[in-house]
C-alpha cells in the first residue's frame, strides 16, 4: 500500500461542443476558461474563482470514439504511472492509454479498475505544473468523488491497495446496499457502493459544490440540463442533485439547502 494516499488532482469533460459546453457550466457554476497553448489541440483550461479545477477537450481532438455520450475523467496522483499502470493491469484493470508525456506537463495514463470505471493516472512533470487545488468543498469546485462499482468491497480493495486510501464511514442503504466513504490522507473524500442495475456500466461521479443547491439546480435547468435525481438529503445537512449537461455528460451537485 502506498505510504501517502494519492489524491484526484484534475478533472476532465470529453465532449462533442466545447463551446456549448463552457457556456452551460459557466452559466450553472461561473466556470471561466482559458486555452492551454498546447500544440495541436484545442484544450481549455476550466477554473472557478481563478483557481484552475479541469480541462476539456473535443472528441476531435482526441480521435475518441463518438457513438459514446460525453464524459468525465478524474485524474488521480502517480509517483510513477509507468509503474501504476503496469499495476492496474495486474490487479486485473486494463490501460486504454499507454503512459505517454504531455510535453512540459506531465506523464499520464488512462485506465480503467477491474470492473471497468475509467480513470487517469498523472504526474507532473516538475512541482510548478502540479494542478493547483482549492480547499476541500469549496464553492464551484468538485468535493466529492463517487464510484458507482462493479463490486463496491472490490472496488474499495483495488483502490485501497493503489493509492493508500482507507474506510471512512459506512452507511447500510437497506436495497441500495452499503454506501462506503472513504478517506484520502484521512479527509472524507468521495464514496463508493455497488452501481445499481440500471446504470449502464461502473463509473465515476463527480459532484461541484454549490452554495445553494436550489438555485444551483434551477440555473442547470434553466440552461438546458436533464436532471436524473431530484434533490434530495444526504447525511450532514447537505443536498445533492445528479444531471446530464447538454451534449449527455452527466454529473453531480452538492450543497446546502438556503
Amino acid at each position: 500500500m502506498a505510504t501517502n494516499a494519492k489524491p484526484f488532482v484534475w478533472y476532465e469533460l470529453t465532449t462533442t461542443d466545447t463551446s456549448a459546453a463552457l457556456a452551460f457550466y459557466g452559466k450553472v457554476f461561473g466556470w471561466d476558461a482559458r486555452d492551454s497553448g498546447l500544440p495541436g489541440m484545442k484544450y481549455l483550461l476550466l477554473s472557478a474563482a481563478s483557481v484552475e479545477l479541469g480541462g476539456m477537450l473535443s472528441f476531435a481532438d482526441v480521435g475518441c470514439d463518438t457513438a459514446i455520450p460525453p464524459f468525465w475523467l478524474g485524474y488521480i496522483g502517480s509517483d510513477d504511472v509507468d509503474k501504476d499502470a503496469a499495476r492496474v493491469k495486474a490487479a486485473g484493470g486494463k490501460v486504454h492509454s499507454e503512459p505517454a508525456d504531455i510535453p512540459g506537463i506531465g506523464r499520464f495514463a488512462v485506465v480503467a479498475d477491474p470492473h471497468g470505471a475509467s480513470f487517469v493516472l498523472f504526474r507532473g512533470a516538475a512541482t510548478d505544473h502540479e494542478p493547483a487545488t482549492a480547499p476541500p468543498y469549496t464553492n464551484g469546485h468538485i468535493g466529492w468523488r463517487e464510484l458507482h462499482a462493479g463490486n463496491g468491497e472490490e472496488a474499495f480493495a483495488f483502490y485501497s491497495e493503489m493509492f493508500g486510501w482507507t474506510k471512512a464511514e459506512t452507511m447500510d442503504m437497506g436495497p441500495l446496499g452499503i454506501y462506503q466513504i472513504y478517506a484520502i490522507n484521512g479527509e472524507s473524500a468521495g464514496g463508493m457502493m455497488t452501481k445499481m442495475a440500471d446504470t449502464p456500466a461502473p463509473m465515476w461521479l463527480y459532484y461541484v459544490c454549490v452554495d445553494d443547491i436550489d438555485a444551483a439546480v434551477t440555473r442547470a435547468k434553466d440552461a438546458g440540463g436533464k436532471q436524473l435525481l431530484e434533490t434530495h438529503e444526504v447525511p450532514g445537512g447537505m443536498w445533492i442533485s445528479q444531471f446530464l449537461d447538454p451534449q449527455g455528460a452527466m454529473f453531480a451537485m452538492v450543497g446546502p439547502r438556503r
